[in-house]
């Protein structure tokens, strides 16, 4: 009876680890594409969106959705029109993506894990309240606050993305670092805080208007001093990594970008004040380099800091096991 037993146990466990494996090589496979596709879109959105606003290309399609009440404005494409028309093209792309991905998660919701469709339904929700947004830049001019708003739902939308994607690689995952994940979340914050700022500060007009004048300079000194705290928290986290070798050894490539991000932000914030704001490059520079700092430091808080155990050998022990 305790043989039967043991025998049962050893067959439910290994049809379990082949389910898992399926699962691994079929649905996982296809959740990890979209989901790396779906952050590249996310970072071409939010560096396009800087675009549009250094551009001043913000209301170059003066209706919403469509642009002049065509989906392709032949008759009225300029540089400002076609970087307005794109940013709404690459903004509904990510949204079918999105969509696509939900929908997926649905139909294969019971071989996959419960977390993922409430997951998703998530990003759907930031997706079109991202949508809701952007249609009133439009309708309301380009305010500063739901120009704010929208930028820092993408950012949500960027984190949230990532996460899924990590998550889905550390499934096996034994006991994340929360002392490291804390260490990490603290310049992430910071930056979102001085990625808020940055856009009140363009919204605003308030760094002309400083550079200028010398007037209303509180929102572009506060974005100044932001680069301390953030710059001290970086190499904070350098420091314990190089402290903590297993730490350095395994992520060293996210933290050698982490420090060469740090420093030409640093470098391009300042060409940006050196001109007076008037080289576009530079301060497109500056949010696509917010944009992946900000990914690099969401992937470094769940990702596995450590090496995963591989799923062959316990595999095999299951089918050790079972050939008695």
């Amino acid at each position: 009876m305790v043989f039967e037993s043991n025998l049962l146990c050893k067959i439910l466990g290994f049809i379990h680890l082949i389910n898992n494996q399926l699962y691994k090589s079929k649905y996982l496979t296809v959740f990890k594409r979209l989901g790396s596709h779906s952050v590249l879109a996310l970072i071409a959105l939010i560096v396009i969106g800087g675009a549009t606003r250094v551009m001043e290309a913000g209301l170059a399609c003066p209706d919403w959705p469509l642009c002049y009440g065509s989906f392709l404005p032949f008759n009225h494409m300029n540089l400002r029109v076609f970087l307005e028309w794109f940013h709404r093209l690459d903004a509904f792309l990510v949204g079918v993506l999105i969509l696509f991905k939900f929908t997926l998660s649905i139909i294969w919701k019971n071989e996959i894990p419960n977390w993922l469709p409430k997951t998703y339904s998530l990003l759907l929700f930031l997706v079109i309240f991202q949508g809701s947004l952007g249609a009133l830049t439009v309708i309301n001019l380009l305010n500063s606050y739901a120009v704010t708003g929208h930028l820092l739902i993408a950012f949500l939308l960027l984190i949230t993305t990532i996460s899924i994607n990590q998550n889905l690689e550390n499934d096996e995952i034994e006991k994340p670092l929360i002392w490291w994940r804390f260490l990490l979340f603290v310049p992430l914050l910071l930056t979102l805080i001085q990625s808020f700022i940055g856009v009140r500060l363009s919204s605003t007009w308030s760094a002309h208007i400083c550079l200028s004048s010398n007037k209303q300079c509180l929102i572009l000194n506060t974005h100044k001093l932001f680069a301390f705290p953030i710059t001290f928290s970086i190499l904070l986290i350098i420091a314990t990594a190089i402290y903590k070798r297993s730490l350095l050894t395994r992520n060293w490539k996210y933290l050698s970008a982490l420090i060469f991000l740090l420093f030409s932000q640093i470098v391009l914030g300042v060409l940006s004040l050196e001109t007076n704001l008037n080289e576009p490059i530079f301060i497109i520079g500056h949010q696509l380099n917010a944009s992946l700092f900000i990914a690099i430091l969401t992937t470094l808080i769940f990702r596995n800091p450590f090496t995963k155990k591989g799923l062959d050998h316990s595999l095999n022990s299951q089918m050790v096991g079972i050939n008695l």
